[in-house]
Protein backbone atom coordinates (compact mmCIF):
# COMPACT_ATOMS: atom_id res chain seq x y z
CA UNK A 1 0.00 0.00 0.00
CA UNK A 2 1.56 3.26 -1.16
CA UNK A 3 0.27 5.69 1.47
CA UNK A 4 0.66 9.45 1.53
CA UNK A 5 3.31 12.02 2.43
CA UNK A 6 3.18 15.18 4.53
CA UNK A 7 5.87 17.82 4.99
CA UNK A 8 5.76 18.42 8.74
CA UNK A 9 8.91 20.54 9.01
CA UNK A 10 11.34 22.02 6.52
CA UNK A 11 13.70 19.10 7.17
CA UNK A 12 11.19 16.29 7.73
CA UNK A 13 8.60 14.54 5.58
CA UNK A 14 6.48 11.77 7.07
CA UNK A 15 4.83 8.88 5.25
CA UNK A 16 1.50 7.53 6.49
CA UNK A 17 -1.48 5.32 5.64
CA UNK A 18 -5.05 6.43 6.22
CA UNK A 19 -8.49 4.80 6.47
CA UNK A 20 -11.96 5.95 7.46
CA UNK A 21 -11.51 9.64 6.64
CA UNK A 22 -15.22 10.45 7.09
CA UNK A 23 -15.18 9.99 10.89
CA UNK A 24 -14.91 12.93 13.26
CA UNK A 25 -12.61 11.33 15.82
CA UNK A 26 -9.05 10.43 14.83
CA UNK A 27 -6.77 7.58 15.90
CA UNK A 28 -3.04 7.77 15.20
CA UNK A 29 -1.07 4.51 15.24
CA UNK A 30 2.64 4.49 16.10
CA UNK A 31 4.69 1.38 15.34
CA UNK A 32 7.57 -0.25 17.21
CA UNK A 33 11.28 0.32 16.65
CA UNK A 34 12.77 -2.97 15.49
CA UNK A 35 14.83 -3.28 12.30
CA UNK A 36 12.63 -2.76 9.24
CA UNK A 37 9.59 -1.73 11.27
CA UNK A 38 6.98 0.51 9.67
CA UNK A 39 3.38 1.56 10.07
CA UNK A 40 2.28 -1.07 7.55
CA UNK A 41 4.29 -3.93 9.04
CA UNK A 42 2.87 -3.27 12.51
CA UNK A 43 -0.67 -2.08 11.73
CA UNK A 44 -1.48 -2.85 8.10
CA UNK A 45 -4.10 -5.45 9.02
CA UNK A 46 -5.59 -3.36 11.85
CA UNK A 47 -5.93 -0.17 9.83
CA UNK A 48 -9.12 -1.02 7.94
CA UNK A 49 -10.80 -2.41 11.06
CA UNK A 50 -10.17 0.79 13.01
CA UNK A 51 -11.16 2.80 9.94
CA UNK A 52 -14.74 1.60 10.34
CA UNK A 53 -15.02 3.61 13.58
CA UNK A 54 -12.39 6.36 13.35
CA UNK A 55 -10.33 8.38 10.95
CA UNK A 56 -7.25 6.21 11.37
CA UNK A 57 -3.71 7.24 10.48
CA UNK A 58 -0.78 4.82 10.74
CA UNK A 59 2.47 6.80 10.62
CA UNK A 60 6.00 5.78 9.66
CA UNK A 61 7.84 7.44 12.52
CA UNK A 62 10.95 9.49 11.65
CA UNK A 63 13.77 7.19 10.57
CA UNK A 64 11.45 4.32 9.62
CA UNK A 65 9.56 3.09 6.59
CA UNK A 66 9.28 5.69 3.85
CA UNK A 67 9.56 8.68 6.16
CA UNK A 68 12.69 10.84 6.14
CA UNK A 69 15.61 9.57 8.18
CA UNK A 70 17.38 12.49 9.84
CA UNK A 71 20.27 11.56 12.13
CA UNK A 72 20.66 14.90 13.91
CA UNK A 73 17.72 14.96 16.29
CA UNK A 74 16.84 15.19 20.00
CA UNK A 75 15.93 12.27 22.27
CA UNK A 76 13.86 9.98 20.07
CA UNK A 77 10.55 10.03 21.95
CA UNK A 78 10.66 13.85 21.92
CA UNK A 79 11.71 13.82 18.26
CA UNK A 80 8.86 11.55 17.18
CA UNK A 81 6.22 13.23 19.36
CA UNK A 82 6.96 16.66 17.89
CA UNK A 83 6.92 15.20 14.37
CA UNK A 84 3.50 13.61 14.96
CA UNK A 85 2.13 16.89 16.29
CA UNK A 86 3.50 18.50 13.12
CA UNK A 87 1.61 15.92 11.09
CA UNK A 88 -1.57 16.69 13.03
CA UNK A 89 -1.10 20.39 12.31
CA UNK A 90 -0.55 19.71 8.61
CA UNK A 91 -3.66 17.53 8.38
CA UNK A 92 -5.82 19.87 10.48
CA UNK A 93 -6.26 17.42 13.38
CA UNK A 94 -6.75 19.19 16.70
CA UNK A 95 -6.80 16.09 18.89
CA UNK A 96 -6.28 12.36 18.37
CA UNK A 97 -6.38 9.12 20.30
CA UNK A 98 -3.02 7.35 20.19
CA UNK A 99 -2.31 3.64 19.71
CA UNK A 100 1.36 2.83 20.23
CA UNK A 101 3.39 -0.39 20.23
CA UNK A 102 6.81 -0.54 21.94
CA UNK A 103 8.83 2.47 20.67
CA UNK A 104 5.56 3.95 19.38
CA UNK A 105 4.04 3.57 22.82
CA UNK A 106 6.87 5.63 24.26
CA UNK A 107 6.41 8.30 21.59
CA UNK A 108 2.66 8.37 22.33
CA UNK A 109 3.29 8.90 26.05
CA UNK A 110 5.83 11.65 25.34
CA UNK A 111 3.29 13.37 23.09
CA UNK A 112 0.60 13.14 25.76
CA UNK A 113 2.97 14.59 28.38
CA UNK A 114 4.36 17.41 26.23
CA UNK A 115 1.15 18.26 24.33
CA UNK A 116 -1.64 17.18 26.70
CA UNK A 117 -4.38 19.05 24.82
CA UNK A 118 -3.57 17.17 21.59
CA UNK A 119 -3.82 13.64 22.96
CA UNK A 120 -7.05 11.77 23.67
CA UNK A 121 -7.04 8.27 25.08
CA UNK A 122 -3.96 6.07 24.88
CA UNK A 123 -3.74 2.38 23.97
CA UNK A 124 -0.20 1.20 24.73
CA UNK A 125 1.11 -2.27 23.88
CA UNK A 126 4.32 -3.11 25.72
CA UNK A 127 5.36 0.57 25.59
CA UNK A 128 9.01 1.60 25.67
CA UNK A 129 10.13 4.06 28.31
CA UNK A 130 7.03 3.48 30.42
CA UNK A 131 7.98 -0.13 31.07
CA UNK A 132 10.24 -0.51 34.11
CA UNK A 133 11.27 -4.09 34.76
CA UNK A 134 10.82 -5.01 38.41
CA UNK A 135 11.88 -8.67 38.21
CA UNK A 136 13.10 -9.29 34.65
CA UNK A 137 16.75 -8.57 33.84
CA UNK A 138 17.93 -5.60 31.80
CA UNK A 139 18.69 -5.61 28.97
CA UNK A 140 16.03 -8.14 28.04
CA UNK A 141 16.44 -10.91 25.48
CA UNK A 142 14.69 -8.85 22.82
CA UNK A 143 16.79 -5.73 23.44
CA UNK A 144 19.99 -7.79 23.26
CA UNK A 145 18.96 -9.22 19.89
CA UNK A 146 18.06 -5.74 18.67
CA UNK A 147 21.56 -4.50 19.51
CA UNK A 148 23.16 -7.48 17.75
CA UNK A 149 21.46 -6.79 14.41
CA UNK A 150 23.76 -3.99 13.23
CA UNK A 151 26.79 -4.97 15.32
CA UNK A 152 30.00 -5.92 13.43
CA UNK A 153 30.39 -7.48 10.96
CA UNK A 154 26.99 -5.99 10.04
CA UNK A 155 23.34 -6.94 9.59
CA UNK A 156 22.30 -10.39 8.39
CA UNK A 157 18.97 -12.09 7.82
CA UNK A 158 19.91 -14.64 10.46
CA UNK A 159 20.32 -11.94 13.11
CA UNK A 160 17.07 -10.32 12.05
CA UNK A 161 15.24 -13.65 12.26
CA UNK A 162 16.60 -14.22 15.77
CA UNK A 163 15.24 -10.81 16.78
CA UNK A 164 11.82 -11.28 15.17
CA UNK A 165 11.29 -14.73 16.67
CA UNK A 166 11.70 -13.24 20.14
CA UNK A 167 8.94 -10.75 19.28
CA UNK A 168 6.16 -13.29 19.09
CA UNK A 169 4.72 -16.32 20.85
CA UNK A 170 3.15 -17.52 17.59
CA UNK A 171 6.17 -18.41 15.48
CA UNK A 172 4.07 -18.88 12.34
CA UNK A 173 3.89 -15.07 12.05
CA UNK A 174 7.59 -14.96 11.09
CA UNK A 175 7.35 -15.84 7.41
CA UNK A 176 10.09 -15.72 4.80
CA UNK A 177 8.20 -12.89 3.10
CA UNK A 178 8.14 -10.82 6.30
CA UNK A 179 11.78 -11.56 6.99
CA UNK A 180 12.90 -10.51 3.50
CA UNK A 181 10.71 -7.39 3.50
CA UNK A 182 12.06 -6.19 6.84
CA UNK A 183 15.67 -7.05 6.02
CA UNK A 184 15.50 -5.08 2.78
CA UNK A 185 14.13 -2.07 4.68
CA UNK A 186 16.51 -2.34 7.63
CA UNK A 187 19.82 -2.92 5.86
CA UNK A 188 20.03 0.23 3.73
CA UNK A 189 22.72 2.75 4.77
CA UNK A 190 20.04 5.34 5.55
CA UNK A 191 18.10 2.98 7.81
CA UNK A 192 21.22 1.79 9.62
CA UNK A 193 22.33 5.38 10.23
CA UNK A 194 18.86 6.33 11.50
CA UNK A 195 18.77 3.31 13.82
CA UNK A 196 22.19 4.19 15.23
CA UNK A 197 21.14 7.80 15.79
CA UNK A 198 17.94 6.68 17.52
CA UNK A 199 19.86 4.40 19.87
CA UNK A 200 22.42 7.09 20.66
CA UNK A 201 19.66 9.55 21.52
CA UNK A 202 18.59 7.37 24.46
CA UNK A 203 21.98 7.72 26.17
CA UNK A 204 22.78 11.39 25.48
CA UNK A 205 23.72 12.93 28.87
CA UNK A 206 21.73 16.12 28.39
CA UNK A 207 18.44 14.47 27.44
CA UNK A 208 18.35 10.76 28.30
CA UNK A 209 15.91 11.42 31.15
CA UNK A 210 13.28 12.33 28.53
CA UNK A 211 13.15 8.60 27.80
CA UNK A 212 12.49 7.64 31.42
CA UNK A 213 8.75 8.02 31.02
CA UNK A 214 7.93 5.97 34.10
CA UNK A 215 9.20 8.91 36.19
CA UNK A 216 6.54 11.18 34.68
CA UNK A 217 3.69 8.71 34.30
CA UNK A 218 1.83 10.22 37.26
CA UNK A 219 1.29 13.38 35.16
CA UNK A 220 -0.84 11.62 32.53
CA UNK A 221 -4.46 12.69 32.78
CA UNK A 222 -5.70 10.75 29.77
CA UNK A 223 -7.44 7.42 30.12
CA UNK A 224 -4.83 4.75 29.39
CA UNK A 225 -5.27 1.12 28.36
CA UNK A 226 -2.10 -0.90 28.88
CA UNK A 227 -1.99 -4.11 26.84
CA UNK A 228 0.66 -6.74 27.46
CA UNK A 229 1.49 -10.18 26.16
CA UNK A 230 2.19 -12.57 29.01
CA UNK A 231 5.09 -14.02 26.99
CA UNK A 232 6.59 -10.64 25.98
CA UNK A 233 10.39 -11.12 25.87
CA UNK A 234 11.16 -7.52 24.89
CA UNK A 235 9.29 -5.52 27.54
CA UNK A 236 8.23 -8.24 30.01
CA UNK A 237 4.94 -8.17 31.87
CA UNK A 238 6.43 -7.01 35.19
CA UNK A 239 7.31 -3.78 33.39
CA UNK A 240 3.62 -2.86 33.52
CA UNK A 241 3.40 -2.76 37.29
CA UNK A 242 4.78 0.72 37.99
CA UNK A 243 2.78 2.27 35.14
CA UNK A 244 -0.39 0.62 36.39
CA UNK A 245 0.32 1.90 39.89
CA UNK A 246 1.17 5.50 38.99
CA UNK A 247 -1.02 6.45 35.99
CA UNK A 248 -4.21 7.83 37.58
CA UNK A 249 -6.67 6.51 34.95
CA UNK A 250 -4.95 3.30 33.83
CA UNK A 251 -6.19 -0.22 33.27
CA UNK A 252 -4.25 -3.31 32.22
CA UNK A 253 -5.23 -6.18 29.94
CA UNK A 254 -2.96 -9.22 29.64
CA UNK A 255 -3.14 -11.71 26.76
CA UNK A 256 -1.88 -15.21 27.43
CA UNK A 257 0.05 -17.04 24.69
CA UNK A 258 1.10 -13.65 23.30
CA UNK A 259 4.41 -11.84 22.86
CA UNK A 260 5.27 -8.26 21.93
CA UNK A 261 2.88 -7.85 18.98
CA UNK A 262 -0.54 -8.08 20.62
CA UNK A 263 -2.17 -6.22 17.71
CA UNK A 264 -1.21 -9.09 15.37
CA UNK A 265 -1.05 -12.15 17.63
CA UNK A 266 -4.46 -11.43 19.18
CA UNK A 267 -5.83 -9.62 16.15
CA UNK A 268 -9.61 -9.89 16.64
CA UNK A 269 -9.53 -9.62 20.42
CA UNK A 270 -7.15 -6.67 20.33
CA UNK A 271 -9.27 -4.79 17.80
CA UNK A 272 -12.46 -5.26 19.84
CA UNK A 273 -10.76 -4.35 23.11
CA UNK A 274 -9.02 -1.23 21.81
CA UNK A 275 -11.94 0.09 19.76
CA UNK A 276 -14.40 -0.41 22.62
CA UNK A 277 -12.03 1.45 24.95
CA UNK A 278 -11.61 4.35 22.54
CA UNK A 279 -15.35 4.61 21.83
CA UNK A 280 -16.59 4.17 25.40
Amino acid sequence: MEGKYAQVRDDLRLHYHEAGTEHTETVIMLHGGGPGASAWSNFGRNLEVFGKSFRTIAVDQPGFGRSDKPTDHPQYFTHSASAVVGLMDTLGIEKAHLVGNSLGGGAAVRLALDYPDRAGRLVLMGPGGLSLNVFAPDPTEGVKNLARFAAPPGPTKEKLEAFLRVMVYDQSLITEELLQERFDAASTPESLAAMAAMGASFSRPDSYEQGMLWREAHRLRQRVLLIWGREDRVNPLDGALLALKTIPRAQLHVFGRCGHWAQLEKFDEFNRLAIDFLKD
